[in-house]
């Protein structure tokens, strides 16, 4: 069985599993630059409650949901890679992670002291990261129990993978609706290219615990994964669009970083699961260099796009 899994794809060489995705984003890219081209942006103009909702949730689409499952196209390659190397990709996600839940955490901190009750923010900051982190742990038990006798743990963990990433990514769409209604088309713009680069990284994190996996997932779970993962986008935007309040956007970054912290959690025990020590060359050099991806997309690329 664990032979199968490996050459399920051995048609395809390589090169063509690893360097596949960057072409299909190259592809998407300059085809959403096509079609904006094209039509024009005359319909991001939208004032009618249904039409802001419909504009966003394209944008939402394009900007968060897209972008990860063409991130989730490395999964053959992945299955491709011994243990020692599916660990260090394990390692990589935890790094993307990691960077995310310290932004998640600085941005509640953030909006927490523009409350005009400070403690009312802090509380409502610690309230959630702590509310968050239990109910994620009591949701990974549910389903380690549901899922025990159908397939290993690494379904649960993607699960988990995905919705921490999606509550992130409420955040991204928090920051797409608000620049919408000030009616900043350029910066709506902007946010949706750097989000699409940023979210392509988050496909791998999903799927890197399913590599692992004697046997591949149906198709309807990386489908849900896709939307956990990057629906967030959408509902962010709904809320950015018509709710301007710092208490709603520390809740939702400090759920967002309680959430991605449990997760962390669960990524570490599925590692050491299998090895004795978590920390070796590989899951080392695996999650600095997930740090070190995030900090250029994010610092760099991103920043410098904005600026």
């Amino acid at each position: 069985m664990a032979l199968s899994r490996r050459v399920q794809h051995d048609e395809y060489p390589d090169w063509i599993l690893a360097f596949g995705p960057f072409f299909v984003l190259a592809i998407l890219v300059t085809a959403i630059y096509g079609v904006v081209s094209l039509v024009g942006v005359d319909w991001l103009a939208a004032t009618e409650t249904l039409d802001v909702l419909v504009v966003l949730t394209g944008i939402g689409f394009v900007a968060g949901i897209l972008p990860v499952i063409v991130g989730m196209l490395w999964f053959p390659y992945f299955r491709r890679l011994d243990l020692g190397w599916i660990h260090a990709v394990l390692a990589f996600s935890a790094g993307i992670l990691a960077y995310i839940a310290v932004e998640m955490a600085l941005e509640a901190v953030g909006f927490a002291a523009e409350v005009p009750t400070p403690f009312v923010g802090e509380s409502v900051a610690i309230g959630a990261v702590l509310v968050t982190v239990a109910t994620m742990e009591l949701a990974s038990r549910w389903r380690s129990r549901k899922t025990a006798s159908v397939s290993g743990d690494g379904l649960r963990v993607a699960y988990l993978v995905a919705i921490g990433l999606g509550l992130h990514s409420i955040g991204e769409g928090l920051a797409i609706g608000s620049a919408y209604v000030l009616g900043d088309v350029g910066l709506v713009a902007l946010l949706t290219l750097g989000f699409i680069i940023h979210n392509v990284t988050e496909g791998p994190a999903v799927i890197a615990a399913l590599a692992r996996e004697q046997e591949t997932p149906p198709l309807r779970h990386f489908a849900a994964l896709g939307l956990l993962a990057g629906g967030g986008v959408i509902l962010g935007g709904w809320i950015g669009s018509f709710v301007d309040s710092a208490l709603v956007a520390t809740l939702f970054f400090a759920i967002a970083f309680g959430a991605i912290v449990q997760v962390l959690w669960e990524m570490a025990e599925l590692i050491t699961s299998e090895v004795e020590s978590l920390v070796t060359r590989r899951t080392s050099l695996g999650f600095v260099a997930g740090l070190a991806v995030l900090f250029l997309l994010e610092e760099v690329i991103v920043d410098g796009l904005l600026l």
